[in-house]
């Protein structure tokens, strides 16, 4: 996605990060998250998308404007 489009992500972590790898919790650290039910708005960039789907499993992803 073009970070022109003005799209934004709407990330909310749905599961809890114990018993993940190291990486997945930094990963969920440097989206913003850290507790069950935290919410983030974030730019639709392909670093955050990269970031996402390593923790799919982790979080809900909608898209917003």
């Amino acid at each position: 996605m073009n970070s022109d489009s003005g799209l934004q992500l709407r990330v909310r972590q749905t599961r809890s990060s114990i018993g993940t790898k190291p990486k997945q919790r930094g990963t969920l650290r440097a989206l913003g998250l850290g507790r069950i039910g935290r919410v983030n708005t974030l730019p639709d960039r392909p670093e955050i998308r990269g970031m996402l789907a390593r923790v799919p499993h982790l979080v809900e992803v909608q898209e917003v404007k």
